[in-house]
């Protein structure tokens, strides 16, 4: 039933299918071409394995670490991810949960909710930057992101505007009016809990970008802000660098995928790397993340932080991850999934099945911690790892 207590990931996501309108749970599906990198980062997972022991395991375990300087309850953060107006309070909502949790929150700058309301739920918000926009412009979000408490920057680079789905694309209107309400209108009301959620609130689905709202002004429509984003200059490693230097503090490096590329971000000062493919959303027939990460965390792993993003859905999957050289991971789909089937809760039941399942598989390979986990740990068949730009 929708609204109570889940087991899996995966029974999360069944509920937010039959809770949200098709368009909306089509946008947090989302992938791109055919699929393959979408289906590749969950798939890959499946083809790692574990070492257990049967006697001599640890009473007690340490999930703990710590990430860009922020304590995390065990090495999961929460990915930023665009406009999650899949429940009124959105944004808000994950980051209580993330903050009740004891794990850092990720925050797009393309997110639903601004800065300051998520920083002021979450204490440990990392603030999310596409290369949009001018210098003069950067610099103003990333100062707003600084004075409303955000603790360490992202700056997310792997993006090619790839587009159309074999499967179709939601549509996803311009902003919430009237066109928009006669247009959905039939397939939302076929979801009216959904539908009474955003009643109750007084809200209606907000498709604005308050983040990037200029000083005084009006926040643009996700399309605006995309269209911004796709008129920009492309950064290069000397933007990335400046950016850093402006920021001066905690700076992740998200979407990197090469040997090179992470040498490269090594070299431009950053804190942490994320091996990332933008879970699938990006150029398809990229390897899944997991693959492309043993080659990367031996070449600069002793250098900076190394995260992983991509098909993580469940505890045994952030394992694996940190038996191939990732310090922690980021979910996004995962808390998604929670978010729309149950709100805050659904985000805290999403964290709590993750936790549990770190545990479990800890126990059985007998460490004491997550820091002790390696590579001896993990089976990894022949053939799986992709050592890109080597």
């Amino acid at each position: 039933m929708a609204g109570g207590w889940f087991e899996t990931v995966a029974e999360a996501q069944r509920r937010a299918k039959k809770r949200l309108p098709k368009s909306v749970y089509m946008a947090l599906v989302a992938g791109s071409e055919r699929g393959l990198t979408v289906d590749d980062n969950t798939a890959a997972f499946g083809e790692l394995g574990f070492a257990p022991h049967v006697a001599g395991l640890s009473g007690k375990r340490e999930l703990g670490t710590t990430v860009m300087g922020q304590p995390a309850s065990m090495p999961v953060l929460i990915s930023p991810t665009g406009v999650q107006a899949v429940h009124p309070d959105g944004e808000v909502a994950v980051a209580r949960a993330a903050a009740a949790r004891g794990i850092p929150m990720g925050l797009s700058s393309f997110a639903s909710k601004s800065i300051e309301e998520v920083a002021a739920a979450s204490p440990q918000t990392f603030f999310q930057m596409y290369w949009v926009g001018t210098r003069d412009v950067l610099v103003q979000r990333m100062e707003r992101a600084r004075a409303a408490g955000a603790v360490g920057l992202i700056m997310t680079l792997d993006w090619s505007f790839s587009n159309g789905r074999d499967w179709g694309s939601p549509a996803i209107p311009e902003k919430v009016d009237l066109k928009a309400a006669l247009k959905f209108g039939p397939e939302v009301a076929l979801r009216l809990p959904w539908l009474l959620d955003f009643a109750k609130s007084g809200k209606i689905p907000d498709l604005t970008t308050p983040n990037l709202a200029p000083p005084g002004g009006t926040a643009p429509t996700f399309f605006g802000a995309y269209g911004e984003w796709m008129g920009t200059p492309l950064p290069t490693w000397e933007d990335v660098a400046w950016l850093r230097e402006q920021w001066g503090g905690p700076f992740m490096l998200k979407g990197v995928m090469r040997v090179d590329d992470a040498k490269r971000a090594v070299d431009a000062g950053v804190s942490a790397i994320s091996v990332s493919n933008h879970g699938g959303n990006n150029l398809d027939g990229t390897p899944a993340s997991i693959r492309a990460l043993p080659p990367i965390a031996d070449a600069v792993g002793d250098q900076v932080e190394v995260l992983l993003d991509g098909g993580v859905r469940r505890g045994g999957d952030v394992v694996k991850a940190l038996g191939l050289g990732a310090k922690a991971v980021l979910i996004g789909r995962a808390y998604l999934w929670g978010l729309a089937a149950n709100g805050q809760a659904g985000v805290e039941n999403v964290l709590d099945i993750l936790r549990g399942g770190i545990d479990s598989a800890v126990l059985g390979l007998g460490r004491d911690s997550v820091q002790d986990i390696d590579r001896s740990d993990v089976v990894v068949p022949d053939g799986f790892v992709r050592a890109l730009g080597v």
